[in-house]
């Protein structure tokens, strides 16, 4: 230590200030000097416990990395691929592991993602997109046009038989550089857009196979996609189907890696094994059951009975269809059944969206008001007989088969909605069938005289192929045979108009016009319930389509988290 540093640490240690407070404290009695060295240590902790908390009170939470989450799934996947995709379990996996060139958000809009953008010709015939400079694999390879052509000319390919070929028929795909691809339709095509979200296989993997070797590929069950997860480990039991399957966070997902670590897949092959492991704490999430402070979002599903006037000529009465209608009392078989967890409808179009469902009617009791629509045109009620009659038309409602498909959940429908025409005094028969059946042997040839079923409606809320005149017969999906020149036009117009505004107005007046004219009995749309745990955060549920949608923001759910300045918050991802 040289002479200057002496000189300076000597004046540091003569500060007058100090060396007054110090004598001061050397005067003081041994008593005294222990209570100011107390008071002194109170006066620093409070000080810097202040300190602390103006700290926190300055800081912001943010999202960090790590954590898993354990989900929970009836059914075991087969094909983890968006092209060969059958089961709830498949899509699932695949939506997570794969991406398209638009994914839908948080809210149900569609949004780019291995796309940077994307540009549709003013006559709605043609979609040019460009793929973002990052988009890869999760094996870090990049993503290219070649990349989007083949998995849509795959798509395409009749021998594959993949679930989406109907999508992509007849849409013209070329590669116009690396990084941007065209599509070019046969006819301006409003939801096209939608169809983008289809997930992008590697072309390098799976081009030299075979269609007959394409579903048996172990790429089915070890992915390689470009979505914000990629499979780490597959279990098997003893059958050989999958019981277990692990996910971990992609590190190459164009929008940086997830949040969480990982994300396990349980596989039950029974609804109650899957409540109960719930309710165990074997998993942590779980859609579709029946569990306190689950998440819900309205399902883009409707319910109700569709009638068929070619198999029961009464059922072309505007006024017994209407009656029929009115005797249901669709708010209790919503609470009763659904325990609240479905919205009570009247017309076609899913609740979720933009349009104004038609209101429900506030009736204090349905049945009287359903006996006098019919009573009001003509219709007398012969107890003896339990039949009701309207001699001006020579014409009878004498009773009513109902058929439906053998679901708890339709089974239960079903009764409720007997046991309400039966307070009509019309007796009811239902008849239960096995899905396969129910399609192939009633559906499609049209024997039934009332059904009891579901639609499911896309996110573009196309009911082209459910309302259109030219459906009413297979493999259209006209139901309820139901044929109306206005109604065709305003369908057309909604798979053709690119603006927004006009295709919600035409939409409304579908609603509206379908509803006034009671084609069928329209009874209810189901909530989708998803049970997560109170630590996850960041999940955002849009309108689900499939139940793979509640995956929509997975890449931003998060169990961890960090206090930052906010400084660093805004620069976080």
């Amino acid at each position: 230590m040289n002479d200057e540093t002496r000189e300076k640490l000597k004046r540091w240690r003569s500060i007058p200030a100090l060396e007054r407070a110090g004598a001061h404290v050397r005067s003081l009695s041994s008593g005294d000097r222990v209570l100011f060295y107390l008071l002194a240590g109170l006066v620093c902790i409070a000080s810097l416990s202040g300190l602390y908390a103006l700290e926190q009170s300055l800081l912001v939470e943010v999202p960090t990395y790590g954590g898993t989450l354990v989900e929970g799934e009836i059914g075991s996947p087969r094909f983890i691929n968006p092209l060969l995709a059958i089961s709830d379990a498949d899509r699932d996996l695949s939506s997570l592991t794969y991406a398209g060139l638009m994914g839908i958000s948080g809210t149900g809009e569609l949004v780019p993602v291995l796309a940077e953008s994307y540009e549709a010709s003013p006559d709605g015939k043609s979609y040019t997109f460009v793929l973002r400079e990052n988009a890869k694999f999760s094996d870090g390879t990049p993503v290219d046009a070649d990349d989007v052509v083949f998995t849509v000319q795959k798509a395409q390919d009749p021998a594959l038989k993949s679930p989406r070929y109907a999508d992509w028929s007849g849409v013209l795909v070329v590669a116009v550089d690396q990084r941007t691809v065209r599509f070019t339709l046969t006819k301006p095509y409003a939801p096209f857009l939608g169809l983008t979200t289809l997930g992008i296989l590697p072309a390098r993997l799976w081009r030299n196979l075979s269609d007959e070797e394409f579903p048996f590929s172990t790429l089915q069950a070890n992915p390689v996609g470009a979505g914000p997860f990629k499979v780490a480990d597959v279990s098997r039991g003893i059958s050989g189907l999958i019981e277990n399957v692990t996910l971990a966070a992609n590190p190459y997902y164009v929008f940086g890696r997830p949040y969480l670590d990982r994300i396990r897949f349980n596989f039950y092959s029974r609804a109650g094994d899957l409540t109960n492991a719930l309710i165990k704490g074997d998993i942590e999430s779980a859609y579709d059951v029946a569990y306190k402070g689950a998440l819900t979002a309205p399902y883009a599903r409707v319910f109700g009975v569709f009638w068929n006037p070619s198999e029961k000529q009464v059922y072309a009465r505007s006024e017994v269809r209407k009656a029929l209608s009115l005797a249901l009392d669709r708010r209790a078989i919503v609470d009763s059944i659904f325990g609240g967890y479905a919205t009570a409808i009247m017309g076609p179009v899913p609740p979720g969206g933009s349009v104004r469902q038609a209101p429900v009617p506030a009736l204090q009791n349905p049945t009287m008001a359903a006996a006098g629509v019919l009573e009001a045109a003509g219709w007398t009620y012969d107890g003896s007989d339990r039949v009701w009659k309207n001699t001006g038309i020579k014409q009878t409602l004498d009773g009513i088969t109902l058929r439906t498909s053998n679901v708890p959940e339709l089974k239960s429908v079903a009764s409720a909605v007997k046991a309400d025409w039966e307070k009509l005094g019309i007796p009811v028969t239902i008849e239960l069938y096995e899905s396969g059946d129910l399609s192939q042997n009633i559906i499609r040839p049209r024997k039934y005289e009332a059904l009891l079923y579901g639609m499911v409606i896309g996110r573009d809320q196309d009911l082209y192929a459910f309302w259109d005149s030219h459906e009413r017969n297979d493999p259209g999906l006209n139901i309820a045979l139901y044929a109306n020149k206005t109604v065709d036009a305003l369908l057309a117009n909604v798979r053709s108009s690119t603006d927004d505004a006009k295709r919600t107005n035409d939409l409304q007046k579908i609603e509206d016009i379908i509803a006034a004219e009671y084609p069928a009995a329209f009874i209810y749309a189901p909530d989708f319930t998803y049970a997560v745990p109170k630590d996850l955060s960041g999940v955002t549920l849009p309108q689900i389509i499939v139940p793979a949608d509640r995956f929509a923001t997975a890449a931003s759910w998060y169990r961890s988290t960090d206090a930052v300045w906010p400084f660093f918050a805004n620069r976080s991802r």
